[in-house]
């Protein structure tokens, strides 16, 4: 049994433009005595379905702009909290972050929701692992939006990099507020606060220290699994949107200039001059791009 812990929920109260009722998950196969946690917005019995996936150190308090624009379209608007963030239980111990963990997880998740149609939107590790999805489960898949984020097919050692690993890592106690008020300088005091509400101490975050290090030295299952994406997404037939944070040094115009040539189709991206590395704190005008773009 995977030994966690569970936010208090006093954390969470009075968070700033999150409104959206919580909804848990338990007992899935391999995460017995582990809860949870996705929002799921719009419409229940839509035939579409917006994936949202969060990346590190963040949870669906990212995608707060964006989740009204697409549940405006009428269609189920479902985000996961990956398990270590967000309202979902905290594994204690780094050993039980793995790349096959999470991404199982997702698998899981997207079965036992039995999700349709799904536009997959993914930033950082929203998409190390959410691009990985769709080889498994090719029929679930029809469109993509993605930012600031690629597949990991080997060791890091980028500058920008390596200044953020540092950030997280280095730090007895990571203020996950400061920390994101310098990669996203545009959040105010209370929406800083509110993506630092998971974890009320250093307990509590042993996925967000994980994940820079399987970024710096990744598992070779992850490399497996992602070449494979590599193929997945030269044969894409669906729909795709890109929008790219140009402040972004790490996962930024070079990087995502890549996976454009990766993603068949892809078309030119929508540059968001303002926006770095969380993409998302723009997303309101990037949903509804997204959503012209798919004609929607």
């Amino acid at each position: 049994m995977v030994q966690v812990l569970r936010t208090p929920e006093a954390q969470f109260e009075n968070l700033k433009d999150y409104p959206f009722e919580s909804h848990y998950v338990e007992g899935l196969t391999g995460y017995e005595g582990v809860r949870g946690h996705y929002l799921d917005e719009g419409s229940a019995d839509s035939q579409q379905t917006f994936l949202l996936l969060h990346g590190e150190p963040t949870w669906s308090y990212l995608y707060r702009k964006m989740i009204p624009v697409f549940a405006g379209t009428g269609a189920r608007v479902v985000a996961p909290d990956l398990i270590g963030f967000g309202k979902s239980d905290k594994p204690v111990s780094e050993d039980t972050h793995t790349f096959e963990f999470h991404r199982n997880y997702l698998l899981a998740l997207v079965a036992h929701l039995d999700l349709q149609n799904i536009t997959l939107v993914v930033q950082d590790w929203g998409g190390l692992l959410g691009l990985t999805l769709p080889q498994a489960m090719k029929s679930r898949f029809k469109r993509l939006l993605i930012m600031n984020t690629g597949l990991l097919l080997g060791p890091t050692t980028q500058p920008a990099f390596l200044e953020w690993k540092g950030d997280i890592v280095e730090p007895e106690d990571l203020a996950l507020d400061t920390f994101m008020k310098k990669y996203a300088p545009s959040l105010d005091e209370q929406e800083a606060r509110a993506y630092a509400a998971p974890f009320p101490d250093g307990s509590y975050q042993a996925g967000v220290r994980k994940m820079p290090k399987m970024v710096a030295n990744p598992e070779q299952a992850c490399v497996e699994i992602s070449t494979e994406a590599m193929s997945f997404w030269g044969e894409w037939e669906g729909e795709t949107f890109m929008a790219v944070g140009m402040k972004d040094k790490m996962l930024g115009p070079e990087v995502m200039g890549w996976m454009q040539s990766v993603i068949k189709g892809c078309p030119e991206p929508m540059q968001v001059p303002e926006a770095g590395h969380f993409v998302q704190e723009f997303g309101d005008e990037v949903a509804k791009a997204a959503l012209a773009h798919f004609s929607e």
